[in-house]
């Protein structure tokens, strides 16, 4: 067996009250290709963007009519890459170059279309450039793989989130998992309470529709403009 986990962020989903402001920001600034823009599967009066990362990676925006405007460092957004903010959201976006002559050009790119940008700062694992994005977006771009472990978990801080030695031996060492081809049931909320979609009463109806009946009813793969 081996260990089986995802192996990248297909589409980090961020709000967005400007829908052409983001897609023209990460267009022209960023020079990511937008691949779709229609009406979100299953939301009234929502829109949804993609620019293409990669073939198998992307960043999407989510337009409801009721997303709040206002933003609140510490709150809402941190501001930089090393703020507060509120456990569970977004601190800040790192993205990928595959080398440090690209990050630099990147880093061209971006200065040439009006943003600041600053650094490079080397982090040793990595290198990063920081700048900011629409709607008090925190952005970094770095380049850097392969994190030596060995090297790079402090055990001072392992000490003070109360890891213990077992736990980080676990934590390290994901344990293998061999697929048992869909049949597994879907448990209680028990172990991890917390690991909610939706509000309890709605996580809990909608945990409850069967995996077939999900698929069948909600799911929708007709694009909006047809080709021939």
């Amino acid at each position: 067996m081996t260990v089986l986990h995802p192996t990248g962020v297909n589409h980090l989903a961020l709000s967005t009250r400007d829908m052409k402001t983001q897609l023209t920001f990460w267009s022209d600034v960023m020079g990511c290709a937008v691949k779709a823009l229609y009406w979100m599967h299953g939301v009234e009066d929502t829109f949804h963007g993609f620019v293409e990362l990669s073939g198998e990676s992307y960043i999407a925006f989510v337009q409801h009519p009721d997303n709040a405007g206002e933003i609140t460092l510490g709150v809402t957004h941190a501001g930089n890459a090393a703020g507060p903010v509120t456990a569970g959201t977004m601190q800040h976006v790192a993205l990928h170059a595959d080398s440090f002559d690209d990050l630099l050009a990147l880093r061209d790119r971006i200065r040439a279309k009006g943003v600041q940008v600053m650094g490079p700062i080397d982090h040793g694992m990595l290198q990063s450039i920081y700048f900011g994005g629409p709607e008090g977006l925190a952005l970094e771009v770095t380049t850097g793989s392969d994190i030596p472990a060995n090297q790079w978990i402090d055990p001072e801080v392992v000490d003070l989130c109360g890891i213990s030695d077992a736990e980080l031996d676990a934590l390290k060492n994901p344990e293998p998992y061999a697929s048992q081809g869909g049949g597994v049931a879907q448990p209680n909320r028990d172990a991890w309470p917390n690991a909610t979609l939706l509000p309890t009463e709605r996580h809990d109806a909608a945990m409850a529709i069967p995996d077939e009946v999900a698929w069948e009813r909600l799911s929708e793969t007709t694009p909006p403009v047809e080709t021939t």
